[in-house]
């Protein structure tokens, strides 16, 4: 039986469907693993399922040795994959895409109103027990009614994220590398959505050309009162400009999942109750992060048999 390397605890079901291929084993570490205990652990494997933290490169496939057919990485984005080094060595890469689309719109919209209307720092005066009482200026925050939403990154989770606004009743407008005819939405400049968003939401995936695409003159180009939110890589926006900005009053607030040096989070962002911060929860829901370990599975099962994966990176 083919050894199937899981470099961390998947869902039952997931492990399930692995077992129609191979024989499955999971590394026991609730951590991610270092480079060098990756490249031991994947010794002898026709397949890995990776997680986003887990950075494979030739070297983890040379480790992995000439069985390593398939690599299943169990997320959308797949900048933690060098599919290139991969594809020399006749190694599949495969993801997950579509399965989370919903849950992380979710996050997103979730965020946008939390840091909008100033709900953790609600809740942080309530769990301190500090005195309060009711009047019209108290925690004012800004609603959504007629506000602009930008999107930078129109595929699926920014498409779903425009739809959960305009039941909001706000305006949306989209920047990425090209127009979408068939959405009713305003395409512009990066730039340009920079200028005229009350929000700004990111959905882009993390390349050469978007990390730190969200810099201190991106920030400074925003409305001092708009808000950012990040639930896509936390390297696409510079942390410690953002740090500053917040601190200059360039612009209102953010709300970010996704961290540029996750775990660790520029600690002036701890601080600031103008910052709503969630440690990547865009797919957790028990429906989702099931969904995607049984299709990274299926992908794994399909290559093994000698079949093309279901959800091929680049294809």
């Amino acid at each position: 039986m083919p050894k199937i390397a899981v470099t961390r605890w998947i869902p039952d079901e997931a492990v399930q469907v692995l077992g129609e291929a191979g024989e499955v084993e999971i590394s026991p570490e609730d951590r991610p693993l270092t480079p060098e205990e990756l490249r031991k652990f994947v010794a002898g494997s026709a397949a890995v399922v990776s997680m986003l933290h887990d950075r494979i490169d030739g070297s983890v496939a040379d480790a992995a040795g000439p069985e390593l057919k398939v690599v299943a990485n169990v997320a959308v984005g797949y900048d933690n994959v060098d599919v290139s080094a991969l594809a020399d060595r006749g190694v599949v890469v495969a993801n997950t895409p579509g399965v989370l689309t919903d849950a992380t719109a979710d996050l997103a919209f979730g965020l946008l109103l939390a840091v909008s209307r100033r709900l953790g720092e609600g809740e942080r005066l309530l769990r301190a027990r500090q005195p309060w009482s009711f009047h019209l200026g108290f925690l004012l925050g800004s609603g959504l009614q007629g506000k602009t939403l930008g999107i930078v990154g129109l595929g699926q989770i920014g498409r779903a994220v425009a739809k959960r606004a305009a039941a909001f009743g706000m305006r949306v407008v989209y920047s990425g590398r090209s127009a979408k005819p068939d959405f009713d939405g305003e395409f512009v400049s990066f730039d340009e959505l920079l200028r005229r968003s009350d929000f700004v939401s990111l959905h882009c995936p993390l390349t050469p050309e978007t990390r730190h695409l969200v810099d201190a003159n991106a920030l400074r180009a925003m409305k001092p009162s708009a808000y950012l939110v990040n639930t896509t890589r936390g390297p696409v926006v510079d942390e410690s400009a953002l740090a500053d900005a917040l601190e200059a009053g360039e612009i209102a607030g953010a709300a970010l999942d996704v961290f540029e040096k996750e775990p660790d989070v520029e600690p002036r962002l701890l601080e600031r109750d103008d910052v709503v911060l969630t440690p990547h929860l865009g797919s957790a829901t028990v429906e989702t992060r099931t969904a995607m370990a049984v299709l990274a599975a299926r992908n794994v099962v399909s290559v093994l048999a000698g079949a093309e994966p279901l959800t091929e990176v680049g294809r």
